[in-house]
């Protein structure tokens, strides 16, 4: 499985501030944030985040849009949610420079998280990370992002950040099969903001992407918002996850929407892998308020036992992501 953006605006330091104190401790605590989540992700064979912005140091300075620097205690509560791998190649991959690249990297390999999209040397970007899936089955996911906000590649370091380049990515997609991947994922970063439609650009990079016989599935987000699910060469498309946390300043309602993608791998008689079912699950993240600390809610489960969200905001959110998900008009999705 795999959902969108966690974008740590400063709002949900905050709402991840007032959790610690209600355990009676200091700093940040993230995991209350995400713990919606958790029956999702933990369950699932391998759980892809996507960590849009890099860490500061332990105690900081911390920054805020637009260029981020969030509490590297996120990755305690990445962890205990039950992820296993987060692609970090975005638009911010390279706010706090290099050294923020090598510093969101080391925090993710001492939580034992695997990572794709950035790197801290010219051998790892070349070195295909695997995942080993308790049935022994490896996937690999390669990454690349659109641009980085006009901020230039670190000086010297042209393999720090993977870019959206068809053949850049193909090539590290065949490197995966040669060391051993049974599936290859493919993670684009591109989009309008906010636009619930697919551009030009996702368009052809899934085209060409879906055109290799060694990618077996394109997923995509940095639009904020859901955007349309379909199937391109025989192959799944997700252009665009939305969020899965975020608290944007613009008042943004579909920003709030974000749909977790859940997807079976079957062998087949040739020994290769295909999707067998596919599956969208609707999340909504609360807006924090001070005494009300912000929480990341699966609709369907959220509509069983409503609380602080109304049952028309949470029906909402559930008609509008499946409005999206599904005008492709694509058969074989089923709804979680």
């Amino acid at each position: 499985m795999m959902n969108g953006d966690l974008l740590w605006h400063n709002t949900l330091w905050s709402s991840a501030a007032e959790d610690a104190r209600a355990r009676g401790r200091s700093g940040y605590d993230f995991a209350p944030l995400l713990a919606g989540l958790k029956p999702v992700v933990s369950t699932a064979d391998l759980a892809i985040c996507h960590e849009e912005v890099p860490l500061a140091p332990k105690g900081g300075p911390f920054s805020n849009y637009p260029q981020f620097a969030a509490p590297p205690q996120v990755v305690a509560g990445i962890r205990a949610t039950g992820y296993d791998l987060c692609t970090t190649a975005s638009n911010h991959s390279v706010d706090g420079g290099f050294a923020g690249i090598v510093r969101t990297l080391e925090d993710l390999d001492r939580a034992k998280i695997l990572h794709a999209g950035t790197a801290r040397s010219a051998a790892e970007e070349r070195t295909p990370e695997l995942f080993t899936t308790r049935q022994g089955v490896r996937i690999a996911v390669v990454a690349g992002t659109y641009g980085l906000n006009g901020l230039p590649v670190p000086r010297g370091r042209p393999w720090s950040v993977d870019q959206l380049d068809v053949p850049a990515m193909l090539a590290r997609a065949k490197r995966a099969r040669r060391a051993g991947a049974d599936i290859v994922l493919a993670a684009i970063h591109a989009g309008d903001e906010y636009s619930p439609k697919e551009n030009a650009q996702q368009r052809q990079v899934a085209r060409a992407l879906t055109a290799s016989p060694d990618i077996d599935l394109v997923y995509g987000h940095h639009a904020h918002v859901v955007q349309p699910w379909t199937r391109i060469n025989g192959k799944w498309v997700v252009f665009g996850l939305g969020n899965t946390v975020a608290q944007h300043r613009t008042p943004v309602a579909r920003s709030y929407e974000g749909v977790t993608a859940r997807f079976t791998f079957t062998r087949t008689a040739n020994g290769r892998f295909r999707v067998s079912r596919a599956e969208y699950i609707p999340t909504l993240v609360t807006h924090y308020e001070p005494g009300h600390p912000a929480r990341v809610l699966v609709v369907s489960q959220a509509l069983r036992h409503p609380g602080a969200v109304s049952r028309h905001r949470l029906l909402l959110a559930q008609r509008r992501t499946s409005a999206v998900v599904l005008s492709h008009h694509v058969k074989g999705l089923t709804r979680g």
